[in-house]
């Protein structure tokens, strides 16, 4: 928009910032919709999918904030945020990366980072990034009539502050000024923002719980492997099942038990496990055993505490603690395959054929439990029965190697 030259002492011509505002209005809701298909594009690489919006500042919230910049002494106010870009993010770690693949992508002119953290004073808080409007958007959708956009970046909270206090205090004719409901407003800005940082908390607890439990899976199918494929494959035929090595749990502790919580208790012996130290983990497990918490915990630690056993090659507990586990959670499908398992790996196919249909009678779409059990019928002699488990497992599963291998091994045993 061509600047707009104001005598301090006249007003400004409203028609006529009217007129130009409505000439350019299709061509902003265009660009606006251009650079917000393409932060779309760009933060699809953040795992938490933020939610992106795009919005033309109207008339009247333009006039508004034009006045109050000729109020404040700007003789030729420059509205900076007519064409606004929302990244509205769920935990407070995306803030950070959202921004940065801001800053890389386009030409950014400034940041601002709005907040207040006085008690008497309730704004929110946000990152406001101006940036230039591409080039090659100009080139095709033509002048605007400004050559900047505004891109806020904020949590899901954040959000639902900004909205309800632009209504309450920003947009109102009657500001709380009082101080018991100013500092209630105040009160209710710090629980968002507590609540923010609670929700970070549990995010990264969960993806370090995360990590720790899938090294810890694959050592145990690792074991699996080792198991029982080798009672019917030639070593040859199996996949590369290394464990990863994506993070360094070596600096983690596992031995301090004293005033931790049931959650970090749990993440100490998932690293003390997948650091094979598997007596202090079963130690870990038992120790939140011994603090009683309900059923459904419970099961879930018997299932970790029975792999552990099993990777010590202690059989029959492992056994035991699986049996707990179902027992205290009818629905744990995995306890009773894992339970299979070690009784396969002891050569006790009948049991193994039990515990694997009473696993695939809860969830019948495993294809690992298939493929075990089409193990466990090969070993009785029921070929057949293995080869259809094996075709199932397959039809779930494609790509893998062991099972294609083993079905060609029962083709050849049937003679088909």
């Amino acid at each position: 928009m061509e600047d707009t030259k104001t005598d301090l002492h006249s007003s400004p011509n409203k028609n006529r910032l009217w007129d130009e505002y409505v000439q350019f209005s299709e061509k902003r809701y265009l660009i606006v919709n251009d650079i917000k298909e393409q932060v779309e594009i760009l933060l699809v690489k953040l795992n938490s999918n933020p939610v992106v919006s795009g919005r033309i500042k109207n008339f009247d919230s333009y006039f508004s904030k034009y006045l109050r910049l000729l109020k404040n002494g700007d003789e030729n106010p420059k509205i900076t945020d007519l064409l606004g870009v929302r990244i509205i993010c769920p935990f407070i770690e995306d803030l950070n990366a959202a921004e940065k693949i801001i800053k890389e992508n386009f030409k950014v002119l400034e940041t601002e980072r709005k907040g207040h953290y006085n008690f008497k004073e309730f704004g929110y808080e946000s990152t406001h990034i101006l940036i230039e409007i591409p080039k090659n958007i100009l080139a095709e959708r033509g002048d605007p009539g400004t050559d900047i956009a505004e891109i806020q970046v904020r949590t899901i909270l954040q959000d639902a502050w900004a909205e309800v206090e632009h209504e309450l205090v920003y947009k109102a004719e009657f500001s709380p000024f009082d101080e018991p409901m100013r500092r209630k407003l105040a009160a209710v800005n710090a629980n968002l923002s507590l609540a923010d940082i609670i929700f970070q908390e549990i995010r990264s607890h969960q993806r370090k719980y995360s990590k720790e439990l899938e090294k810890r899976r694959k050592s145990f199918f690792q074991k699996i492997e080792e198991s029982t494929d080798d009672l019917i494959l030639d070593s040859t035929w199996l996949p590369n099942m290394e464990m990863e090595q994506d993070i360094d749990t070596s600096h983690l502790p596992y031995d301090d038990l004293a005033g931790n919580s049931i959650d970090d208790l749990l993440v100490n012996a998932l690293t003390a496990h997948n650091q094979n130290k598997f007596n202090d983990a079963i130690r870990q497990y038992s120790k939140i055993l011994e603090l009683k918490p309900d059923n459904r915990i419970c099961s879930i630690i018997y299932k970790h505490r029975g792999m552990a056993y099993f990777a010590c090659s202690e059989y029959n507990e492992a056994i035991a603690d699986f049996t707990s586990s179902m027992e205290l959670d009818k629905q744990s499908y995995k306890s009773a395959y894992f339970r299979g398992v070690v009784h396969s790996v002891i050569k006790k196919y009948s049991e193994a054929l039990n515990d694997y249909n009473l696993s695939l009678g809860i969830y019948p779409y495993q294809p690992f439990c298939l493929f075990r059990r089409a193990q466990t019928y090969y070993h009785i002699g029921d070929f057949p029965q293995a080869l259809a488990d094996c075709e199932n497992s397959l039809s779930l599963e494609p790509g893998n190697s062991s099972v294609s291998r083993f079905k060609e091994l029962l083709l050849d045993k049937l003679k088909m």
